[in-house]
C-alpha cells in the first residue's frame, strides 16, 4: 500500500494540529498506511522537504494558514522540483477562499476547501483506486459533527507530554462578526456529548491535564458548557488548567455557580470584546450587550479565581485613535487579567472587505495581511499602534512587571502606554529582541522620563519586578543612590536567598 502523510508547518513546536489528527482518525482503511509529520515555520524548507521524502510518499497533504503560507509554498516549490511524482494536496482556511490567485495553489495537484474531515479521505481513495482523475478543486460540503471520528487517540505520547492539546466540543459560530472566518458559518453544532466526555476521560487518564478548546462560543449552550466543566470539576488535581473561549454578555447564574467553584489557576477564558464602540460594532456585524458583558467581566473579576483574558482590535473601520483609547481605558477598569491588542487583518473569504471603498481599509499584501491604514488612521498613527501592541505584550502581559504596571495604568492607561511605547522607539528604534535588564532599563527610563513619574516609587516598584525575574546580579539603577555598593550587593543576594 503506497504511503500518505499529513503535514503542516506550527507556529511553535507546542502546538500540535487538531486538523491533521482529524484527518488521520477519519481515513479508515487507509488509516495504518497515513502518518502524521509536524514542523516549524522557524525551520529551513528544504530541511523540511528532505524530511518529508525520507518517508516515501506517494501522496502529500498539507494544512496551510496565514501563519504557514509562505513557508510552506517554499516546501512545495522544492517538492515539485525534487520529486514531481508525489500528489500534493492543500487545504485549511488560507487556501479555502479567494484561491485563484495563490501561487501554492497553482503547486499544488488537489485543493480541497472548508472541512477536509472526510473529504481527504475519499480524494485518497479515488487516487489511488485509479478509476479516474478528481477534479483539482475539492469543495468539502458541511458535515454534523456526529459523522466524524474523534481524532484525539491520534495526540502521542510524546504531545501529551510536551505539547499543548486542543479540543472541541462544538463547530461553526453563529455570531456574524465580519472580520472572522466564523462569519461564514451558519450556525454552531456540537459534538455527541456523552462520547466527546468520554474521550476526554480517555485523555485525562492519559495524563492530559491543559485542555486548550478551540469553541468559538463554549458558553452558547449552557447546559453542555456546565456538563463539561462539572466533568472536569470531578477531577480537579493541581495540575489541572482548562481554556475556554466565552461569548462575554452570556453568563447566566448557573454557569457562573460552577464557574465560582473551580481554584485559582485552573481556569483562563478568552472573551471577545473587540471593539466597546457600538457604531463600530453596527458596522461588523458585531452584537454585544454592553452592560451585560460589563457585568460579567466584573462577576469574574471580583467572585472566580478564573483568569482572564480580553480581546481588542485595533483598525477596525470607523474606529479612530480616539475612539479606540475610550475602548481601551474602559476596559482596563474592567480589570482584565490580560488585554489582548490585536491589529486589525484581512482573513481571506472575511466579509470584511465590504468596507473597503469607503473607509478606505489598506491591508498588506503579504501575511499576516494586516491593516495598514484606514481613512481614520493614517499609516504613521497604524504604526505607533502597531509598536504600542508589541510593547504591551513585552511590558504588561509579560506578567514581569506587576508593580509597574499599577503605576503606569493608574491614570489615563492609553495614554500613559502609548508615551511610553513612543519613547522607547525613539530610543530603540526595535520591537523585538530586547534584553530583559536592558528592558527594565528603560521602562525605568521611559517611566521617569516620558510620564515624569516620582523616581523613588518607580524605583521601588521595578526593584520588587526585578525581585521576580531571578537574575542574581545587582542592577545599580534600580538601588537607592545613596546606598554604597556593598550594602547593595549584599542586600540584593539577601533577597534572591529569600526568593
Amino acid at each position: 500500500m503506497k504511503k500518505i502523510l499529513l503535514s503542516t508547518l506550527n507556529a511553535r513546536y507546542i502546538h500540535a494540529s487538531l486538523g491533521l489528527r482529524y484527518l488521520k482518525a477519519n481515513m479508515g482503511e487507509l488509516g495504518e498506511n497515513t502518518s502524521i509529520r509536524e514542523y516549524d515555520i522557524n525551520m529551513r524548507p528544504i530541511d523540511i522537504a528532505e524530511s518529508l521524502l525520507a518517508q516515501n510518499p506517494a501522496i502529500l497533504g498539507f494544512g496551510v494558514y496565514i501563519w504557514n503560507v509562505e513557508e510552506t509554498t517554499r516546501v512545495l516549490r522544492l517538492l515539485k522540483q525534487i520529486s514531481p511524482e508525489i500528489i500534493l494536496v492543500v487545504g485549511g482556511p488560507e487556501v479555502s477562499y479567494e484561491y485563484d490567485s495563490q501561487e501554492i495553489v497553482t503547486l499544488a495537484d488537489y485543493l480541497i476547501t472548508g472541512n477536509a474531515d472526510l473529504a481527504f479521505h475519499a480524494l485518497c481513495e479515488q487516487i489511488l483506486s485509479g478509476e479516474s482523475r478528481p477534479a483539482k478543486i475539492i469543495q468539502a460540503g458541511e458535515i454534523h459533527p456526529d459523522r466524524i471520528r474523534f481524532p484525539y487517540q491520534e495526540y502521542t505520547d510524546q504531545d501529551i507530554a510536551n505539547r499543548i492539546i486542543y479540543v472541541e466540543a462544538s463547530r461553526g459560530c453563529p455570531f456574524k462578526c465580519e472580520f472572522c472566518l466564523s462569519a461564514l458559518d451558519k450556525t454552531a453544532q456540537a459534538f455527541p456529548l456523552d462520547s466527546f466526555l468520554d474521550e476526554m476521560r480517555i485523555l485525562y487518564d492519559r495524563g492530559v491535564r491543559h485542555f486548550k478548546f478551540v469553541d468559538r462560543t463554549f458558553n452558547l449552550k449552557v447546559e453542555s458548557s456546565k456538563r463539561i466543566m462539572e466533568f472536569f470539576l470531578e477531577r480537579l488535581d493541581e495540575d489541572l488548567y482548562l481554556h475556554f473561549e466565552l461569548i462575554p454578555d452570556h453568563l447566566p447564574e448557573k454557569l457562573k455557580t460552577v464557574i465560582s467553584r473551580f481554584p485559582e489557576h485552573s481556569l483562563q477564558f478568552e472573551i471577545g470584546i473587540q471593539t466597546l464602540n457600538p457604531r463600530v460594532q453596527e458596522l461588523i456585524s458585531r452584537k454585544q450587550d454592553h452592560e451585560k458583558m460589563k457585568n460579567n467581566l466584573d462577576w469574574l473579576h471580583r467572585h472566580s479565581h478564573a483568569h482572564t483574558h480580553a480581546d481588542l482590535i485595533i483598525g477596525l473601520p470607523g474606529e479612530d485613535i480616539n475612539s479606540f483609547a475610550r475602548g481601551f481605558n474602559e476596559l482596563v477598569a474592567m480589570s482584565p487579567d490580560e488585554i489582548q491588542v490585536g491589529i486589525l487583518k484581512r482573513l481571506r473569504g472575511t466579509p470584511i472587505i465590504r468596507h473597503t471603498v469607503e473607509y478606505d481599509l489598506r491591508f498588506n499584501p503579504s501575511p499576516p495581511y494586516n491593516i495598514l491604514s484606514t481613512r481614520d488612521i493614517d499609516f504613521p498613527t497604524m504604526q505607533r499602534l502597531s509598536r504600542f501592541a508589541r510593547y504591551w505584550d513585552m511590558i504588561i502581559n509579560s506578567g514581569r512587571f506587576p508593580h509597574s504596571k499599577e503605576l503606569i495604568l493608574a491614570t489615563r492607561p492609553f495614554e500613559n502606554f502609548l508615551a511610553l511605547s513612543d519613547w522607547i522607539y525613539q530610543k530603540t528604534g526595535k520591537t523585538h529582541a530586547i534584553a530583559l535588564e536592558r528592558l527594565f532599563r528603560l521602562v525605568f527610563a521611559g517611566m521617569t522620563e516620558a510620564l515624569a513619574l516620582d523616581k523613588e516609587n518607580v524605583r521601588a516598584g521595578l526593584l520588587n519586578d526585578f525581585d521576580r525575574t531571578g537574575i542574581r546580579r545587582p542592577v545599580e539603577f534600580l538601588l537607592d543612590d545613596n546606598t554604597s555598593e556593598h550594602a547593595k550587593v549584599k542586600s540584593f543576594r539577601k533577597r534572591q536567598q529569600r526568593h
